[in-house]
């Protein structure tokens, strides 16, 4: 498909219209070197000699994709540090915050004792309480700039990253909910007759020992990377609109047929959560349930959408032997029914409560949003993008995104009347729905403002 069809894509009922200046920086023809083949790369020679010429025919700055290829051909650990990976796109900065507040981020009041850490107190948020202990993210009880760092430098986000590659290694069933016989099985594999284990013991059974940090049978090597790139498998080549731009519109249907979603019908009356992933990447699985969590949570007071876009590790691509050992083997759909297929099994799997909308078989939705493997978007109650996550599957943090939709919720008019809801446990009534209701169904009630907690929470501050 070439940038000028892009642009503007008509399939079936599906359509979807891109205007230029929406954010959007296609990477224009990017394309290997003339006499170069994807399996001569295998060589490391090949590919550090094709790197050189592809950093001097696309010179900075680079796009996205531009950027990924030639870390790839670097010899990319796949990290999350280099390529087209980076830091997410928000509105609600420490700024936007600060003036949200009627405070100057450079104001005493907005200084802590040593005029160096800026902070905003419980009795200096003007919004509902309940939204200052969400982005009172350390429990402190004072928000600082901090609280709203997702940086992959940040202390919360570095242990959130441990924590999310140990659950991994020991949820083996691949739905992303760990049981109580998973916990045993592990620890009796790991503690090897033991009755008890070792830091060594947890490190020799939670650290792989595959190259690159990948389990064994997981590592790709670069033609298969360099393939699934231009196949748009590990990402879009597309870059998605930015924040402030206009959030495309398009029409899907729900995996089951029954209902046709048009995104421009949903958007005013509250924020829209956009949620792109697919079955066979297992860091979307393993975080799924976590977005089925905030959607039980806010789902009165924004509407959750989920895209189910291009498989990232089909059994014809990028395979991977962990996803096979849990029962995740689909290769890459040629047919739209063959990708539906794919997406009950999704659903059989992960039973999801909200709305699973199917993207067409060239990926116009995906594309257009960039949203392949994993991706989430917050857009506000005019239509633009509030919040737009890094790309998946490093940058897909679902409590990042919470930390957006609630200011995006405080920043509409129907949020200044409501107590945002506390967050609940998620339990298998909750995650176990046969399926979404119709949109129009959601009851949008705000929730009343809780007074009396309200009081109580102003006195235990004092």
């Amino acid at each position: 498909m070439t940038w000028r069809l892009l642009f503007a894509v008509t399939l079936g009922f599906f359509t979807i219209q891109i205007a230029p200046g929406q954010g959007y920086s296609p990477s224009g023809n990017l394309t290997l070197p003339k006499g170069i083949t994807v399996e001569s790369l295998a060589d490391p020679k090949v590919a550090a000699t094709v790197a050189e010429q592809l950093e001097k025919t696309y010179p900075p700055p680079r796009s996205e994709a531009a950027r990924m290829l030639i870390a790839i051909l670097r010899g990319s650990q796949l990290n999350g540090s280099d390529g087209w990976f980076g830091p997410p796109q928000s509105r609600y900065s420490w700024s936007w915050l600060v003036t949200k507040n009627g405070q100057d981020a450079q104001s005493p009041d907005a200084q802590s004792p040593d005029a160096q850490s800026p902070f905003l107190r419980r009795d200096q948020f003007q919004g509902p309480l309940n939204l200052f202990d969400q982005i009172d993210r350390d429990g402190d009880g004072r928000i600082t700039p901090t609280d709203l760092d997702w940086s992959d430098r940040n202390p919360f986000v570095m242990q959130s990253g441990i924590i999310n590659r140990v659950f991994r290694r020991i949820e083996t069933s691949g739905n992303g909910r760990l049981t109580r016989e998973e916990w045993d099985v592990f620890f009796q594999s790991a503690a090897m007759g033991k009755d008890f284990l070792s830091a060594y013991d947890l490190r020799g059974a939670v650290i792989p020992r595959g190259p690159m940090g990948f389990s064994p049978g997981d590592a790709p090597s670069v033609p298969v990377l360099v393939k699934g790139l231009f196949a748009g498998e590990i990402g879009s080549i597309s870059e998605g609109p930015s924040v402030g731009a206009t959030a495309p519109d398009f029409g899907l249907k729900t995996a089951d047929g029954k209902q046709m979603v048009t995104l421009s019908k949903v958007i005013g009356p509250k924020p829209v959560v956009l949620v792109f992933g697919n079955f066979t990447c297992g860091p979307f699985r393993s975080l799924y349930p976590d977005v089925e969590s905030l959607y039980a949570k806010h789902k009165n007071n924004a509407t959750f959408l989920m895209v189910y876009v291009r498989e990232a590790h089909p059994t014809d691509g990028w395979k991977m032997d962990s996803n096979g050992k849990m029962g995740v083997s689909v290769k890459q759909p040629t047919t739209l029914g063959e990708r539906v297929e794919a997406c009950e099994m999704f659903q059989k799997k992960l039973q999801p409560g909200m709305p699973v909308l199917v993207d067409e078989l060239s990926d116009p939705v995906g594309t257009a949003y960039s949203g392949m493997p994993a991706r989430l978007y917050v857009i506000d109650t005019q239509g633009k993008v509030a919040y737009k996550s890094g790309r998946g599957p490093f940058g897909f943090k679902p409590m990042e995104m919470e930390q957006a939709l609630v200011m995006s919720l405080w920043e509409s008019e129907k949020a200044k009347k409501t107590t945002l809801p506390k967050a609940e446990p998620l339990t298998e009534k909750a995650t176990s729905q046969p399926g979404p209701k119709p949109l129009e169904a959601e009851n949008s009630n705000a929730l009343e403002p809780q007074k009396g907690l309200r009081k109580w929470l102003r006195w235990k501050s004092k």
